[in-house]
């Protein structure tokens, strides 16, 4: 057998992996965090760009600006171009170079390098500007001078670093705005997820306490947002499906615990009264023969009831003699001695597994032998729809008031009457039948004493 080997994972994943939060909120308030980061890094690289090139056009028109006013002091309409004096000539002299042609007719004094920038630049003519670094950046136009007879350039130079500076402190506000208004997201989205969260954890806490607890508590009845009221539909199911498994499990066991009494009672009394007193060989045999019977019987309970448990229907179907299994069931029973017990009936066969039909009738006749007087009777007869068998005692009856709850486990119409029994009987007998497609029902107008009907169908 060859073997799979799994391919690591990179570094880099798994320390994510282990950056990453381990809870809802955490990682809620993470995505915010990085999504406004990525905003933010966009909206402030934009400004910055808009805010750079709105300086630039500044300094532009500045440099124009001045080059206009210096463009009035020169004259291009004779055979030469003159520069006029002005009474602002330092001030309009400064950063300014003219031109005639290529020639240059005033430059600022101690130019030097920057002088070979605006000399290039106005030998390309037209409008032009340029941006030098010349012991720190500077702007250079270049403004044409039309005339008739000669045409002169004016260029204008200008530093940029107060501009610089501008753009400088407009990244460095817009970078400390970004960092409060991210810290400021992600307390905020924190607290607003918390907030949001909250109700599912209440939901969480509620689910679990009354999950343990089987209360009858819903979800459903709460008013919630709609996804939260999705959230407590499901959770409702799921407490539905706890409370259906724990009342499943109690159920059966307290039906194995009611089916299994009677047998094991039988194996006690008959090992006390085998070491009461010495037995010979035959009797001895016979008690083991009995509490082989009494074990058997307890293994078809327990199959009996395990398989209806685990299907709630019949899977494995079969037919039985019904008299024959009426008649071994009264015999196994410890029948009072002020009771007579008779069977009768013609040769029926039903259509259920001999297991079955005992587990069905059993307790429906330990019930007739504890009520009754005097006596009971069990009666197979045929039917339409299948085989009926009836089981009927002189008894007290079931209390019409009590008539609507027979059939509930755990249910006893007087409960301090003096016999044993926990309300399990009656309900495993219906359920069993009516896994086999048969019914078990009480007759409310036969009097005195009881009448259950036992439907099944037949074989």
């Amino acid at each position: 057998m060859s073997e799979v080997r799994h391919r690591p994972r990179p570094a880099a994943t798994a320390l994510l992996h282990r950056l990453a939060p381990s809870t809802l909120r955490g990682r809620l308030s993470l995505v915010a965090l990085v999504t406004a980061t990525l905003l933010m890094l966009v909206l402030t690289v934009a400004f910055n760009t808009v805010a750079q090139h709105r300086l630039q056009h500044q300094a532009d028109d500045e440099l124009r600006t001045r080059a206009a006013a210096v463009a009035t002091t020169v004259d291009t309409s004779g055979t030469t171009v003159r520069v006029l004096e002005t009474s602002h000539d330092d001030l309009l002299d400064a950063n300014v170079w003219i031109y005639s042609g290529r020639r240059l007719l005033e430059a600022p004094p101690a130019a030097g390098a920057l002088t070979r920038f605006a000399h290039t630049l106005a030998g390309h003519g037209g409008r032009r500007c340029a941006t030098v670094d010349v012991r720190g950046p500077l702007r250079l136009c270049s403004q044409p001078v039309p005339g008739e007879k000669n045409e002169a350039t004016v260029v204008t130079a200008l530093d940029l670093s107060p501009y610089r500076s501008s753009a400088d402190t407009l990244l460095l506000g817009s970078l400390v705005l970004d960092a409060v208004m991210l810290a400021c997201t992600y307390a905020l989205t924190r607290l607003a997820v918390g907030r949001a969260l909250r109700p599912v954890r209440t939901m969480t806490d509620q689910a679990t306490q009354w999950s343990a607890v089987a209360s009858e508590e819903r979800f459903g009845s709460m008013r919630h947002p709609d996804e939260l009221a999705r959230l407590g539909t499901s959770l409702d199911a799921i407490l539905d499906r706890i409370r259906t498994l724990l009342r499943h499990e109690r159920q059966l066991t307290g039906e194995l615990s009611h089916e299994l009494r009677t047998p094991l009672s039988r194996i006690i009394a008959e090992l006390d009264w085998w070491r009461t007193r010495p037995r010979t060989a035959d009797q001895t045999h016979a008690t083991h023969q009995v509490i082989a019977d009494a074990a058997e019987s307890m293994r078809t309970i327990c199959d009996t009831l395990l398989e209806d448990a685990r299907n709630g229907t019949l899977t494995a179907p079969g037919t039985v003699e019904v008299l024959p299994t009426l008649r071994r069931l009264t015999e196994a029973l410890d029948v009072p001695d002020h009771v007579t017990l008779t069977t009768g009936g013609p040769p029926l066969v039903a259509g259920v597994p001999p297991a079955l039909l005992e587990r069905i009738v059993s307790p429906l006749l330990a019930n007739a032998c504890r009520y009754a007087h005097t006596s009971v009777a069990v009666r197979a007869y045929s039917a339409p729809d299948g085989v009926r068998v009836d089981v009927i005692d002189d008894g007290p009856g079931v209390p019409p008031s009590f008539a609507g709850q027979l059939f509930e486990p755990g249910r006893r119409a007087d409960p301090g009457d003096g016999h044993a029994g926990a309300g399990l009987g009656l309900p495993l007998a219906r359920r069993l039948a009516r896994s086999a497609g048969g019914e078990v029902a009480n007759d409310p107008g036969h009097t005195p004493g009881a009448r259950f009907v036992v439907s099944l169908p037949a074989g």
